[in-house]
């Protein structure tokens, strides 16, 4: 496909300004103006339409395929959605308009949509409190260790420890680090889960709280969930929960009941924003009542006479964590999922993502290693190590995904299982789509014992090919790849 520069062709329009009627400003710095024309390229508007509409058929979503993403839940995006975070009395507020009188009332509906968010979100996660500051999940990691910093600052703690599972998201140390603290790995024991005889040893008073994903990222529940966080209670610490896994438990058991004090929500993953490329994503977290005075500011509050305001004065808080009010048209898009749904909606989307999950688990098992084959929630993790026997490994299974129609699934995390491959089907996918996606497996299985050579030369139906990616991270110019 050629570029856009290279088909122009000189002097070819697709548009004609008009002469300006605007009086020149003759007290312009010349030195600002541009020297020469910009070498922008000269296309016909059906080249530009053209040329842009081929670039979209060659970008992969949930639109088009399947995208078995595990960690990820790249579920579909329902258009009622985007429509309505496209409405004008939302998508052209300046952030800037007064809340209150003098046209206030231009910005009453969005205070309210971050208002009844806080409710709805407290009542799902069985908190007291939320903020929509946070721009992403780890940065809602960050604002919930900030707070937890605070708390223990604010008590003369002097802790300087956070535990967190071999198996954790990898920005859970990382948000705990820059928080200042020291971070210690908790072993996961032979059933797949964080090592609760492991963490009884390592628990003591230096410990500032626990970092933790529930189900974990191999899609497996703890059963000892409520008395772990009742151990951290025991030496004054926090138990911290990454909301990252909430599809598979929506609607079913609240975090809150389960003893976490402190919680993150993807929106961008649990309530069907959009995600992936880098955004735009939206991380709210929760507290528990002791915590709602170390809130990021601002916060949202309803008053006396049933308008809606922005609240600055909490002496407590740690500040300023973003920009205005977050990433309000995703806090919009997942406030039009979770009213469309309902508490019943809510409750068979964990349902149907579990079942997805399983009947893949169960479907695959006999063609690829499994390490822990319980009961799984949303997502399940394999291991391609009976492939690599025969050369095969798990980036050339998901390069043989490709060529026949599939995004790959997420590879080799958690580390802490070999060649793994994790897959999360998301409640949105059909039995028929699903069925399509185990063939593809069995079949790149089958050929890994008969014709491995085959998958290594995948992708060929792609419009790039197989790259030399350890040479793509490390020199970063594709032009010279």
């Amino acid at each position: 496909m050629e570029l856009v520069f290279e088909k122009s062709v000189k002097g070819r329009r697709g548009l004609r300004i008009a002469k300006s009627d605007v009086p020149t400003c003759v007290n312009l710095d010349q030195s600002l103006l541009r020297g020469k024309d910009a070498e922008l390229p000269e296309l016909s508007e059906l080249d530009v339409v053209r040329h842009f509409t081929e670039l979209s058929r060659r970008n992969f979503g949930v639109d088009t395929n399947f995208y078995p993403l595990g960690s990820c839940t790249m579920k579909y995006n329902p258009k009622v959605c985007e429509r309505i975070a496209t409405y004008p009395g939302f998508a052209h507020l300046h952030p800037l308009l007064p809340q209150l009188r003098s046209g206030g009332m231009l910005t009453q509906g969005a205070l309210e949509v971050l208002y009844e968010m806080d409710v709805i979100l407290c009542e799902i996660c069985g908190m007291d409190a939320f903020t929509m500051q946070p721009m992403a999940g780890a940065h809602g990691e960050l604002t919930g260790i900030m707070m937890m910093a605070a708390y223990h600052q604010d008590r003369g703690n002097t802790k300087t420890k956070i535990l967190v599972p071999d198996s954790a998201h990898g920005t859970n140390p990382a948000s705990a680090a820059i928080a200042g603290y020291t971070v210690r790995s908790v072993p996961s024991d032979e059933n797949g889960l964080m090592s609760f005889e492991a963490l009884k040893e390592m628990l003591d008073d230096e410990v500032a709280g626990i970092m933790l994903t529930c189900p974990n990222t191999l899609g497996l529940f703890n059963p000892h969930v409520r008395e772990i966080c009742d151990l951290i209670h025991s030496v004054d610490g926090l138990a911290y929960y990454d909301g990252a896994n909430l599809n598979a438990i929506t609607g079913k058991v609240r975090p809150g009941d389960l003893g976490f004090d402190i919680v993150h929500v993807n929106l961008h993953k649990t309530f069907a924003t959009p995600h992936g490329g880098g955004g735009p994503g939206s991380g709210p977290v929760g507290v528990v009542e002791r915590l709602a005075r170390y809130l990021p500011i601002s916060t949202v509050v309803k008053r006396e006479d049933g308008t809606f305001a922005l609240d600055y004065h909490k002496p407590k808080s740690i500040g300023y964590i973003a920009p205005f009010y977050g990433n309000f048209g995703i806090v919009l898009r997942a406030y039009v999922y979770i009213l469309m749904l309902g508490h019943e909606g809510l409750e068979r989307v964990a349902e149907n993502a579990v079942l997805n999950a399983n009947y893949i688990k169960e479907k695959l098992k006999p063609y690829y290693d499994i390490e822990h084959g319980q009961l799984c929630k949303h997502e399940c993790v394999f291991s391609a190590t009976r492939q690599a026997q025969n050369g095969v490994h798990a980036i050339d299974i998901a390069k043989g995904l490709l060529d026949r129609g599939f995004h790959p699934p997420t590879m080799y995390f958690p580390t802490i299982v070999k060649e793994a491959l994790m897959i999360e089907p998301t409640e949105c996918e059909s039995k028929e789509t699903i069925d399509l996606f185990i063939d593809a497996m069995i079949e790149l299985a089958r050929t890994a014992e008969k014709a491995p050579e085959t998958i290594k030369a995948s992708p060929t139906t792609t419009a790039v090919g197989r790259l030399d990616e350890t040479k793509a991270s490390r020199q970063l110019n594709i032009a010279s790849l």
